[in-house]
């Protein structure tokens, strides 16, 4: 972790983005929050988890509200816990038991979700504080942050060095990250904002219509652990390949719902093993107009509908989040890879170069 330092009250000289104190953790430790602003949005980002603190976007008539959950400083974050807005690393998604073997030799995980490893452990990427290593207004408006994620963090082999760049081009976020290590170690990068393009004070997301392209998702057990099968959505209620509201069968009684008491599944995206960059899946708000489209280059995402969510803890404007407050789409590698040795490789080996993309594009048709 980097050497702690006191953030400036409203400017920094080193940086063209707006720049603000952010409060501080519970522990001492200060954080700041950036502003990246483009005629479309306005996104905020803090350096505690590199979260996106908060999306301002317009609706159809040109009026704006934030359409991301969150907190208003780093003690809230703090305090609520989970993954609100924040990097996810390690690994995004679960690894069963918090034991791996890689080229044979067994390594035992930070666990953080009964015996589950859940996004990188209990002191993963989301629970530290990147350093910014750029911040620029010009030519567009981007902030670069950097860890260094040591040899044996969380469990983990290897020293791990990741960069996370955010640029904001006119109504699209882009998330680039990139990684190399010194030892042999499973890397799968993502993020996790929760959306209600609603406006954070509506109730649910359960009438935004979803779209995601893929024709199979990873089934799961009782801990919502993969059990290695692609299961086909055809007939089922995780068919989301034509437009359908979420909240249309999340209630069905269906054992893979019962067991992530909602979404909470692995979608296997169509020609997921090219690499390419493409539309994953795309949210619509009927009512604000508001589309939220999702483009990357890894081959499948997690739909999370907020399901541990349960009205204990209130958010920006003393809104209570509650279950289906918001949706999240987290594009990554696939969970669990390390245990099944059919799913692509989520492994990086020093000299190789870690790179993965996701793109979040916020327009609203016109009335």
């Amino acid at each position: 972790m980097s050497k702690e330092r006191k953030p400036p009250a409203q400017s920094d000289p080193q940086s063209s983005l707006p720049v603000e104190s952010f409060g501080q953790t519970c522990a001492g430790r200060p954080a700041v929050c950036y502003t990246l602003c483009s005629p479309s949005l306005r996104v905020r980002i803090t350096d505690f988890g590199g979260r996106m603190v908060s999306v301002e976007a317009p609706d159809r008539f040109a009026h704006r509200c934030d359409v991301l959950l969150g907190f208003d400083d780093v003690s809230g974050y703090v305090s609520a816990g989970g993954a609100f807005g924040a990097l996810l690393g390690r690994t995004a998604n679960r690894i069963a038991e918090g034991t791996f073997v890689l080229d044979g030799r067994t390594y035992r995980l930070s666990t953080n979700e009964g015996g589950t490893t859940l996004h990188g452990g209990a002191g993963g990427f989301d629970q530290v504080f990147w350093t910014v290593s750029a911040a620029k207004a010009e030519p567009q408006p981007t902030l670069v942050l950097t860890y260094t994620s040591p040899d044996g963090d969380q469990g983990f082999p290897g020293e791990c060095n990741v960069r996370a760049t955010y640029r904001l081009d006119g109504d699209c976020l882009w998330l680039t990250f990139a990684a190399h290590t010194t030892q042999p170690t499973p890397l799968s990068l993502s993020a996790h904002p929760y959306f209600n393009l609603g406006g954070v004070e509506c109730a649910d997301v359960l009438n935004h219509i979803v779209t995601i392209d893929a024709a199979k998702f990873l089934p799961t057990d009782s801990k919502q652990i993969p059990s290695g099968e692609l299961r086909c959505v055809t007939g089922t209620p995780f068919d989301f390949r034509a437009p359908m509201p979420l909240g249309a069968r999340i209630r069905v009684a269906n054992e893979q719902l019962q067991y992530g008491h909602g979404y909470d599944h692995y979608y296997v995206l169509q020609d997921g093993t090219a690499r390419r960059l493409r539309r994953a899946a795309q949210a619509f708000h009927p009512t604000s107009g508001r589309l939220l489209e999702i483009l990357t280059d890894q081959p499948g995402l997690q739909l999370y509908t907020g399901n541990q969510l349960n009205g204990s803890i209130a958010g920006r404007g003393h809104v209570l989040y509650r279950q289906s407050a918001g949706l999240a789409f987290e594009p990554q590698g696939f969970p669990d890879a390390v245990h099944h040795p059919g799913f692509p490789s989520t492994i990086l080996r020093p000299g190789e170069h870690y790179s993965a993309t996701i793109a979040y594009r916020l327009t609203a048709p016109g009335p």
